[in-house]
């Protein structure tokens, strides 16, 4: 059994609510909490999206950030850390940047860079390519690795443009995210020709949005590639949205489907090599 399987956990995002599913985190504590117990059962990188302590919006904020990741590394040191630099809820530079000054411990292994503006159902994510160049050279400089997300194919015409420029460099990690409403649909073909794009010297991983991250998750372990999966993309665990997930067993359901081919996950130290953090 190859032990490749990069397992990218997303416990959060900026969507769900404790409204919605009493099952996401949103404190700093609820969040490492349920990245250390993802981490445990085979997770090995984690895609972070920090929340207000009081209200439970997003956040940019670097300290809310910090005692997250200090939760996580005070027991796993080794786990690959990932945090957003997302454009959906703030615009300036500043504050979307803010997150890549962390130092030491709390520094991040890789932020965040979709690669393009998109609309998804209620709200733009805009990302100018002066903002896109301006948080791929704040990376570059800090020595923290850009996590390229991709929602069409375009978008991976533009990485290329960003290692032409030698803003990003190898080895490169795309997160391919399928089913939003506006981009690539989830499917067979639209994810054999953003993987066909990809350029050398690229390792993937593929989430769905919705209903479809089963099904794209699915599709990424046979084709061999990783698989980005948590409440961030979806809160249901059937598609006839009959029970609500924990993040446990959405991770739990990759790990069958990773054994069923033939597939176990690496150990954090083997993902960080392999990523070259």
């Amino acid at each position: 059994m190859k032990s490749d399987l990069i397992i990218n956990f997303t416990p959060t995002g900026l969507i769900p609510t404790k409204d919605m599913t009493s099952k996401v985190p949103v404190s700093p504590e609820e969040i490492a909490e349920q990245v250390l117990e993802a981490a445990e059962i085979g997770a090995n990188m984690v895609h972070l999206h920090a929340r207000e302590p009081e209200t439970g919006l997003p956040t940019y904020r670097k300290d809310v950030y910090a005692e997250i990741i200090r939760g996580i590394r005070a027991k796993n040191q080794d786990l690959v850390v990932g945090v957003s630099t997302s454009g959906r809820n703030f615009f300036e530079f500043e504050k979307r940047s803010e997150v890549l000054e962390l130092e030491g411990e709390l520094k991040p292994d890789f932020g965040s860079l979709t690669l393009s503006s998109l609309n998804f159902n209620k709200q733009a994510s805009v990302n100018s390519p002066d903002m896109i160049q301006a948080l791929a050279r704040k990376m570059q400089e800090r020595g923290i690795r850009p996590e390229l997300e991709v929602f069409d194919l375009g978008m991976i015409n533009y990485a290329k443009y960003l290692i032409r420029k030698g803003w990003i460099e190898p080895p490169y990690y795309f997160n391919l995210i399928l089913g939003n409403i506006a981009c690539a649909q989830a499917n067979m073909l639209s994810l054999g020709l953003m993987i066909n794009e990809l350029p050398e010297d690229a390792i993937w991983s593929v989430g769905g949005v919705g209903d479809s991250q089963l099904r794209m998750n699915g599709m990424a372990v046979v084709a061999g590639g990783g698989v980005r999966v948590g409440l961030e993309d979806n809160i249901w665990y059937d598609e006839d949205r009959t029970r609500l997930a924990a993040n446990r067993d959405l991770v739990e359901r990759v790990l069958l489907i990773g054994k069923a081919m033939g597939r176990m996950p690496s150990s954090n130290k083997e993902t960080r090599e392999r990523l070259g953090v």
